[in-house]
Parts: structure tokens; C-alpha cells; sequence
């Protein structure tokens, strides 16, 4: 949680205004030194402690990178952490300020920043980085900018792997083991489930001081890791670091996307419905491009087994039925052994309520609805099917599976789409 501008609870401080006294060293607090944070706390010595102050510097030049900043000129950046198992104790030392908004997690303020312990390993470290990612945005960059943008930032460069001595930032979890405590994925999973899912303006109006609590990380990783992840928005989305001060921030933004607005807002829903642990960005990534006529005789579509959703390039027309016949053999999974599939799927697993590998559709319609997408209430194909869209739209296909499990699948199946008649009902 960053310092919140109109709450303003002490001057600004152009270097850390936290100091280690003989009060607090005999208090039994410990300092720990590193190149850009000096960590004060009241924890007993073991490696998950001790090692924090690298961890954070390891983190220093990758979030450099990341936000354009020149590590040479800013070699010098320093803040100084409170890590805090006994909070009272850290209030009567004075170095936890009176003047600080309550905080359950974390808090930070230009360089000063604050860490309350936590059970795990993982989420006790993900914290140290979520209020290093605030301190830094604040002091190198001006400002967090917006908070969705900020809590968004500040989760998914605090997102990390630490193995061996090695730090990744940014890190896609590839299961819950990863991030114990962490719980992102399952705040939006939840959610989903509970028809609860938020919209994208809803996470983008993020307001933290009407709505409190932890659930709004979960809904700010997401957005920033899909921007981040999908090779349509990435390049535009690391654009703005360099617009977070900027009081007009949401109007650059929205610009900054064009027409991809409302393909941004789709592919959201999508990304919420499937998300999972491991979730693969660039597999799923969605081609919006309108369709065109069938052909009078029919068109033949060729699908991969390792995509997500993918578009036929083919326009079905309101009222007028068609008749779809899949055929194909192609391989849903690689462990213990190779998993082959036929477009029926197989029914000795089953994902989402259908056999795993199953021939899935859904037609878009040609302009965008405020409604949910049919992306994520497909129609099951098999082998064959007739389907009769109530609006004219461009057919999508893909065989059902799990977005994480898709880089072990292999092959594809040919789809054959031939107008049937108009005004029929669907039926298998």
C-alpha cells in the first residue's frame, strides 16, 4: 500500500527519515544492511530474514529495466524497512509513525517502508518488493500513478521467483506450491465463480479508500498481468511509467489503446473465466478480425491443439443454420504418456464440465455487446453439430482445455463449416 496523495501524513522526505536508535537496538531490534535498503527488525536471525536485503537488491536493477531508470545514475537510491512481528512495539520506538493509515500488510512512503511478518516465506518477501516497487515509482518516478496502475505495478514486479540465489520479477505462478499465502488467482477465481467477476472499468476505477481490503490486489495483478503478458498490449503498456504523473493518466491510456479498447475489455472476460495457475498469455491471445462470407460450397478451418481460441475467418449469418463435421487426431497431453484425442474428446478427463480435448464454438457478433462474450459460454462440436447464432458474427473454435495445459498439446483437427438451411432449430 502506498502513501495515498490528499492524506498527506507527514512532509516529504527527500531520503529515509527512519534511524536505528540505542532504544530500539536494545529492544532487541535488528538492522540488516544492504546496497538499497537498510531493514530494520525485531526477528530472530534465520535465512528467509537474513537474506532480504539481497533479495531487494537483486530487485533494484531489474525494476531500472523495467521502468527505463538508469541504474548508474541511481546507484545511490537507498530506502530504509521495517520488518514487524511486534507492531506495537515498533509504534513505541517510534518507528512506526502515529501519523501512518492503518495497515494489515504493508505500507511505504517515499523511502521509508513498512512489512508486517507473515507465515510464509514467499508472501513475507512478496511484500518486502510490493512496498519496494511503491518507494521506487514515488521517489524515481514521481508517482504511482492511478491506483489500480500503482497496485497493479506493485504486485506484479513484487510477483517473484527466488531460487538458488536467482530473483525473477514478474513471474506468471505456474502453481499455488510457488506463492504460498499469496492468493491472487484464487481472489478472481472466486469471484468468477460467485458471479461476482468485476468489469475492466470497474478495475480500472479502482478506489482504495472506498474499497478496503486485500480482494483489490487480486483484481489489480490481473489487469497488469494480462497487459503485461499478451503480445497486443505489452509494448503499449510499458509506455506508462513515463504517464503516471500525469493528472490525465486515464484519457492517455484509453487513447494509448484505440480501437483495441473494446477487444481489451473482451479478452479480459475471457482471462477471468479461464485463469488458472501457469495461464499461457501468448497461446490464448485472440484475433479479432471480422470474418468474411462462407463459401457457397463451405470452407474447410484448420485448428491447433496448442491455442486457445481461435478465429475461422469465417462470417455465419443471423437465422441460418450450419452444419459443422470435425475430424482430426492430435494429442491433449504428454505425461505419463502421450494423451491422444479425436474432436468427441476424451471422457476419461474432463475439463470445465466437458471432455477434455472436445471441440468447442462460439460466434461473435460483429459489434461488440456490454453483455458477457460467448468466448466464455462455448457450444460443444465434437465431430459434428448445427448451429443456428441469433446474430450475425465470426465463428471461433478451440478444443477444450485448461489455458495452462495447452504447451504440451500438439496437431491440429480440420473443421468443415457448410450452410445447412435458414430458420432451422440447432440440434447435435
Amino acid at each position: 500500500m502506498p502513501f495515498v496523495l490528499g492524506s498527506r501524513p507527514f512532509a516529504a522526505a527527500a531520503e529515509p527519515t527512519l534511524r536505528i536508535t540505542p532504544a530500539a537496538t536494545a529492544a532487541g531490534i535488528r538492522q540488516l544492511p544492504g546496497k538499497h535498503i537498510t531493514l530494520l527488525t525485531d526477528l530472530g536471525s534465520m535465512p528467509a530474514v537474513d537474506e532480504l536485503p539481497r533479495v531487494f537488491d537483486l530487485a533494484f536493477p531489474q525494476w531500472c529495466r523495467y521502468f527505463g531508470v538508469s541504474p548508474t545514475e541511481h546507484a545511490d537510491w537507498h530506502v530504509t524497512g521495517c520488518l514487524m512481528k511486534d507492531k506495537p512495539l515498533f509504534r513505541r520506538l517510534t518507528l512506526l509513525p502515529d501519523t501512518l493509515p492503518s495497515f494489515d500488510t504493508g505500507f511505504s512512503y517515499n523511502y521509508d517502508l513498512w512489512v508486517c511478518e507473515q507465515s510464509s516465506d514467499y508472501y513475507r518477501r512478496h511484500l518486502l518488493l510490493h512496498e519496494g516497487v511503491h518507494s521506487f515509482m514515488n521517489t524515481l518516478l514521481g508517482s504511482c500513478g492511478p491506483p489500480w496502475y500503482g497496485e497493479g505495478m506493485a504486485e506484479l514486479l513484487g510477483t517473484h521467483r527466488w531460487s538458488d540465489g536467482q530473483l525473477t520479477l514478474g513471474y506468471f505462478p505456474a502453481s499455488r506450491d510457488d506463492v504460498p499465502m499469496w492468493g491472487r488467482i484464487k481472489i478472481v477465481r472466486d469471484a468468477f465463480a460467485a458471479h461476482h467477476a468485476k468489469r475492466l472499468p470497474d478495475v480500472l476505477a479502482y478506489n482504495p479508500a472506498t474499497q478496503p481490503g486485500r480482494e483489490p490486489y487480486g483484481w489489480c495483478w490481473a489487469i497488469a498481468a494480462l497487459l503485461d503478458g499478451h503480445p497486443r498490449y505489452q509494448s503499449r503498456f510499458r509506455t506508462l511509467p513515463r504517464l503516471a504523473p500525469q493528472p490525465d493518466f486515464a484519457d492517455r491510456f484509453r487513447r494509448l489503446l484505440g480501437p483495441d479498447w473494446d477487444h481489451l475489455a473482451e479478452e479480459w472476460q475471457v482471462f477471468v473465466a479461464d485463469l488458472e495457475y501457469g495461464y499461457d498469455l501468448k497461446r490464448t491471445a485472440i484475433d479479432f478480425s471480422p470474418g468474411r462470407p462462407l463459401s457457397p460450397a463451405g470452407d474447410r478451418v484448420t485448428i491447433r491443439a496448442d491455442r486457445g481460441w481461435q478465429n475461422s475467418g469465417l462470417l455465419l449469418e443471423a437465422d441460418t443454420t450450419y452444419r459443422l463435421r470435425a475430424t482430426g487426431r492430435y494429442q491433449v497431453a504428454n505425461k505419463p504418456q502421450v494423451w491422444w484425442c479425436e474432436p468427441n474428446g476424451v471422457s476419461i478427463r474432463y475439463y470445465r464440465g466437458q471432455p477434455l480435448g472436445i471441440l468447442l464454438a462460439a460466434v461473435r457478433p460483429e459489434t461488440s455487446s456490454p453483455g458477457p462474450s460467448p468466448l466464455i459460454a462455448p457450444i460443444p462440436v465434437g465431430l459434428r453439430a448445427k448451429l443456428t447464432p441469433k446474430h450475425s458474427g465470426t465463428l471461433f473454435l478451440r478444443i477444450n482445455d485448461s489455458a495452462a495445459e495447452l504447451d504440451d498439446n500438439s496437431g491440429t483437427l480440420a473443421v468443415d463449416v457448410r450452410v445447412e438451411g435458414r430458420g432451422m432449430r440447432d440440434e447435435g
